[in-house]
């Protein structure tokens, strides 16, 4: 039986510019997908956060540029906690999916140091 639940993922940019932001955002969403078989409709919504040094770019926009125009996204602004992690990216994704399939949420590139209990070998 399908119920709504939510996918974690997060990455991370070298620098604050738009072009990283949307492309770094772009491979993490096509990630999160591939990796746990979901088709873009079982996306209910997506909500993205970004560290306070990342003003460039709405992390948004990226899942228009992939085509997912139903998806209801929005961003916010992370707190700024005194020893996080810069220039962060990360994603909420609420969908649609079986109670028993596994979930498996995505931490790429320096964003790996958020859970390494998450990590893929792939990354």
């Amino acid at each position: 039986m399908e119920k709504v639940r939510a996918i974690r993922g997060a990455t991370t940019v070298a620098s604050d510019t738009r072009e990283e932001i949307l492309s770094a955002t772009r491979e993490l969403i096509k990630k999160i997908l591939h990796r746990n078989c979901l088709e873009p409709e079982k996306v209910i919504s997506a909500f993205f956060t970004v560290t306070p040094d990342l003003t460039a770019a709405f992390p948004a926009e990226a899942v228009r540029q992939l085509g997912y125009t139903q998806w209801p996204a929005i961003g916010s602004v992370e707190m700024p906690v005194p020893d996080a992690l810069d220039h962060c990216i990360r994603v909420m994704l609420h969908i649609y999916l079986d109670s028993q399939q596994k979930i498996e949420h995505v931490y790429i590139h320096g964003a790996q140091a958020l859970r390494p209990d998450r990590v893929n070998n792939e990354d």
